[in-house]
């Protein structure tokens, strides 16, 4: 199984403008740079959508990241849970000292 490419990110500068051109087929300009046809449309919306800013960082952060992330959303949960008990405590005994 071929393993996901990556990418820099002048390479997928210049298949974008090469598909914009127009000069040859999709499919053509794909199997000389070796990628999906599939692939240069992506990357054509991803940069007409967000323009300079595409193409920027990583990508999706790694299995051990995105656990952790998980694991931080859960926490959160649970103390705005508690924060929100908390006030509700504090209101109805602050209601008896009037």
């Amino acid at each position: 199984m071929k393993q996901r490419g990556r990418y820099p990110n002048e390479f997928k500068l210049e298949a974008v403008r090469l598909l914009n051109e127009g000069g040859k087929p999709a499919s053509e300009i794909a199997m000389q740079l070796d990628v999906k046809r599939t692939l240069l449309y992506r990357w054509r919306d991803q940069l007409n959508k967000n323009g300079s800013e595409s193409f920027k960082g990583p990508g999706r952060p790694k299995a051990d990241q995105m656990g952790e992330l998980s694991r931080l959303r859960q926490e959160l949960k649970t103390v705005t849970e508690e924060r929100d008990v908390l006030k509700k405590a504090v209101a109805y005994f602050a209601r008896d000292l009037r």
